[in-house]
């Protein structure tokens, strides 16, 4: 049986080592992808659109389909399912809107991640006969470096396991008590992007139970705004430079995008504090030279209590981050700051629940990668720094985020994201 996993690894294995031959550049690749779609999944093809069955599964020749595992059937004119699904089109690297529209004769309880996990829609009901169309901006791209070069992709974490981050494809996930969709749009767009480059806190994480506070950030902002992650699991600053994930986005960022960039977890392990700092300055100027907006994000904290304190383990790096922010001007969200308050909010043991826990009779966590609630809050802290800071980006936040107190976290049980059935074949790099 051909897996999506491997089918997905194939693929960008055999286009990335084709183009690295010489057979097809990046360009030649893209001017045969589609950058717009219509799928109809009520079993006609209304309004030219492209008719959906329930066995069309993905494949390179159609472009489209079903991820293979998709139990969907059709229901009075919709898909619908009572177990998670993924769904995916061939498009070439750059930012898409997706219009979904959920429910129909049927009601219908459905949340919408897309690629690896990344949170879109976080719960939309609809009754009996009153569907609801949903819109985002999905982020796609590929290892290929404009004017040159490729992004150094770990192999196999990359390649094979975290595929979905860097294929031709959007693939969306759609899951809760009871999903159902009628129709897809998908349109190329032209609209700001925020740049997200860091480790593995704030990446897109593969699989259950990990997540980062990355993958939580695009629930938060309107359909008029991008958010790419760049980021990687075990990176610092030094090791994004030499896999080339800042000369990539450093060669598609243009006035207006923002640069958001959050290390010290792992630079802290070989790197001085003060090649550290001297490296954030050098990217901030390079991002301001081409009009971007940088924001520097200190590291959060790890669960190191002495008592009902959270101690520093991170030593100068988080003052370093500071003071690279304050010397080249740059807007500066202080996670460090945020997520002891977070942390002691809940205290020693309740605050345990922030972080990962696999499953099993004696789960443990490391201290330092997050659960998805965790996760969920952190996102909520650094949205809540954009608004602090009175960033143009704040504009595009959503209408109805509600200012968030690290010192009031949302409550565990009010917490409603479903996991996604993509179990972690591997812890993350880094702690």
């Amino acid at each position: 049986m051909v897996t999506s996993h491997s089918r997905l690894a194939t693929g960008l294995l055999l286009t990335l080592a084709a183009m690295t031959a010489g057979i097809m550049s990046p360009a030649a690749r893209a001017a045969d992808l589609k950058t717009s779609w219509k799928f109809d999944f009520s079993g006609k093809a209304a309004d030219g659109a492209t008719a959906v069955k329930p066995g069309d599964l993905y494949s390179a020749a159609n472009g489209f389909g079903f991820e293979p595992g998709a139990a969907v059937k059709v229901a009075n004119g919709a898909i619908a399912a009572d177990k998670p699904f993924f769904f995916s089109a061939a498009v070439p690297e750059g930012n898409y809107r997706v219009k979904v529209t959920l429910g129909g004769a049927d009601a219908s309880d459905t949340t919408i991640k897309a690629e690896l996990r990344r949170l879109m829609v976080e719960h939309v009901h609809t009754d009996a006969g009153k569907p609801q169309t949903v819109s985002f901006i999905v982020n796609v791209r590929t290892p290929a470096i404009v004017g040159g070069g490729q992004v150094k992709l770990k192999a196999p974490r990359e390649s094979v396991n975290e595929a979905w981050a860097w294929d031709e494809r959007i693939t969306l996930e759609f899951s809760n008590s009871h999903p159902v969709v009628s129709a897809i749009s998908i349109e190329k767009v032209d609209v700001p992007t925020v740049y997200i480059l860091g480790d593995s806190t704030s990446c897109d994480q593969s699989g259950e139970p990990f997540c980062s506070w990355g993958q939580m950030f695009t629930n938060f902002f309107k359909d008029d705004i991008a958010i790419a992650n760049h980021g990687e699991s075990g990176e610092s600053v030094g090791s994004a430079n030499g896999a080339g994930r800042f000369k990539k986005i450093l060669a598609q960022i243009k006035p207006g995008d923002y640069f958001i960039t959050q290390f010290g977890h792992n630079d802290m392990k070989g790197t001085p504090v003060a090649t550290y700092q001297a490296g954030l300055e050098s990217w901030i100027d390079q991002i301001k030279a081409k009009g971007g907006i940088p924001i520097i994000v200190t590291p959060m904290n790890r669960h190191t209590f002495q008592g009902n304190v959270v101690t520093n383990s991170l030593q100068g790096f988080p003052d370093a981050a500071r003071a690279a922010a304050k010397a080249k001007g740059a807007a500066l969200i202080d996670l460090n700051a945020m997520s002891k308050t977070l942390y002691e909010a809940l205290g020693p043991d309740g605050s345990e629940a922030f972080f990962e826990h696999p499953a099993g009779p004696n789960p443990k966590y490391d201290g330092t990668h997050h659960s998805p609630y965790g996760a969920y809050e952190l996102a909520k802290c650094i949205v809540q720094g954009v608004k602090d800071d009175k960033l143009d980006l704040a504009k595009h936040i959503v209408d109805d985020f509600k200012d968030f107190d690290p010192a009031k976290p949302d409550k565990e049980a009010d917490f409603h994201v479903p996991p996604t059935p993509r179990v972690a074949k591997e812890t993350p790099l880094g702690n």
